[in-house]
């Protein structure tokens, strides 16, 4: 028998082959905060929040992500450096000697759902090494009631040992650290690697492989807001982009921050039950939102503390994808439950390191696929290993690290939803402005949120654009509360024709990028790239 002060349940971690195990089941969140702090593997800052360090791995690391092939797996899997493959008897392998590494261990054991939508839901039984690894799942995933607890039976497992170390050259693996979905039998393994966001991205790889091939709903890398007459918007965007920055609106209703399905009925629903943040410089005057649900409850990471326990933000001397996990609730504005209808306004984010692309600008169909699946940002450093300064970079999708299918068939998908919404494309740069990284400065996020609500509210309908020379991008020449020279990105620039240069570099890497999907690209589609 497992126990917490609500629950009994009767359950045992040997039909997962851990042995003699103590299994702290459905913690609260207040008494993992305390574990942590008691085991010295967290402190507590001025706010109430935990924090922790996640050890050697501060990011996510791409090239220890694997996929099992098998027969489920086998003609459905893009296969290649995004999703590596992994052999099934080495999975079982590997999966006997984490169990018997947890076995005789104090573990936590969570049960939780993915989805909000009760017709996609997804049971979720999470088993972790560490207490706020489990805090983490309780902050990140959704939280059944204590009635749905009674007949609660998971569908997947994550199973979470940071401490444990493969063994290259016996395990298959490429180093020491692994994150492993194994479809068939429906279990996330991950080791060797404290960084919680290895248990948020396992999951959400795998419904962006269960949604489209079984349910026919498209599963999207993106965050999502609806205002006060029903209209939801989208914001599609990789980590650093500012989707959970922008889609936290005092005047709209928070759907989610990351992940999302949109269904074949017109409803989009978010998978999780909170958020995960970056919070590089971040400030109560820039993300109010944020800033406050930084309180007890909320897992911060990777940070710098003083002695009297405040956060500097500013100091990135750990890692510059510092983070913070905290359950939906503590955001004010919040949609309940997390679904909204078709969305009547979609925006593409992007961190361009050139300086070049406009800071806002309204795209026709074709330009929408192709920026989709060109899905074009800057890496920022520290949110992957190995990465310490922006590089420029294409991830199909807005998510290409998390999409197990071939990214046209993400895009084929989202183009007929747009088309049947008739639903208005941005394509939106949160980057540089005035030159490229080292030279301009970052976009004043001032200038995007009043870009944004100009977009939302209509007022971008009634203004003049005009046409981007080298991108095709239709620009608007008007925007209230924002400069207009801003708004043409090419003025921004203090010598022109160096803006010119770099902007044709970044066309062409836009073009060689592309080659690889033209041959399932429509002529529509293709007209929607740069015109040089």
């Amino acid at each position: 028998m497992v126990e917490n002060n609500k629950t009994t349940k009767a359950f045992s971690l040997e039909n997962y082959g851990i042995k003699d195990a103590q299994a702290h089941y459905q913690l609260s969140s207040e008494e993992l905060h305390n574990l942590a702090v008691e085991k010295g593997q967290g402190v507590q800052v001025n706010s109430g929040a935990l924090a922790v360090n996640t050890g050697e791995f501060t990011g996510r690391s791409p090239k220890d992500r694997f996929i099992v092939k098998d027969e489920v797996t086998k003609d459905e899997i893009w296969w290649g450096d995004v999703n590596i493959p992994f052999d099934p008897e080495k999975f079982d392998r590997l999966y006997d000697k984490v169990t018997e590494y947890l076995s005789g261990k104090d573990l936590y054991v969570r049960d939780s759902y993915a989805c909000a939508d009760k017709d996609y839901q997804l049971n979720i039984r999470v088993i972790t090494e560490y207490p706020w690894s489990n805090m983490f799942a309780h902050n990140m995933f959704l939280r059944p009631t204590e009635e749905e607890l009674k007949d609660f039976s998971p569908e997947w497992t994550v199973i979470n040992a940071p401490e444990f170390m493969a063994d290259p050259e016996v395990d298959g693996t490429r180093q020491h650290n692994f994150a492993i979905l194994n479809f068939t039998k429906k279990i996330a393994l991950i080791g060797g690697t404290g960084y919680t966001g290895e248990i948020k991205k396992g999951i959400f790889s795998a419904l962006n492989f269960i949604l489209p091939v079984d349910k026919n709903t498209l599963s999207m890398h993106c965050s999502a807001n609806v205002g006060d007459d029903g209209d939801t918007a989208i914001f599609f965007g990789l980590s650093g982009t500012g989707k959970t920055t922008l889609s936290a609106d005092p005047e709209r209703k928070l759907i989610g921050d990351d992940e999302h399905g949109w269904t074949e009925d017109n409803k989009v629903f978010n998978f999780e039950g909170g958020c995960y943040a970056k919070v590089i410089n971040l400030s109560q005057e820039n993300e109010p939102d944020i800033f406050n649900a930084i309180r007890p409850g909320a897992i911060l990471e990777n940070v710098i503390i003083d002695d009297q326990g405040a956060v500097d933000f500013e100091d990135t001397s750990i890692t510059q994808n510092t983070r913070v996990s905290y359950p939906i609730y503590h955001i004010n504005n919040i949609q309940q439950p997390s679904v909204g209808e078709n969305p009547k306004n979609i925006f593409f984010l992007t961190a361009d390191a050139f300086g070049v692309l406009p800071p806002i600008s309204k795209l026709t169909p074709g330009q929408a696929a192709y920026h989709f699946i060109s899905g074009y940002t800057a890496k920022v450093a520290g949110t992957e290993a190995g990465i310490t300064e922006p590089v420029p970079s294409f991830s199909a999708c807005f998510g290409a690290p998390f999409m197990p299918l071939h990214p046209t068939r993400y895009a084929e998908m989202l183009s007929k939803k747009m088309q049947d919404a008739e639903v208005n494309v941005w394509l939106v740069n949160t980057g540089w402005t005035g030159g490229p990284y080292g030279v301009g400065s970052r976009m004043k996020l001032k200038y995007t949120r009043e870009m944004i609500s100009s977009a939302l509210e209509g007022k971008l309908d009634k203004v003049e654009y005009h046409t981007h020379p080298i991108f095709g991008l239709e620009m608007p020449k008007d925007c209230l509360n924002v400069p207009s020279e801003v708004l043409d990105p090419r003025k921004t620039w203090s010598d022109k024709e160096a803006y010119d240069i770099k902007a044709k570099k970044l066309a062409t890497f836009f073009k060689n990028n592309f080659k690889k999907f033209e041959d399932n690209a429509s002529d529509d589609i293709l007209k929607g790239g740069p015109i040089v």
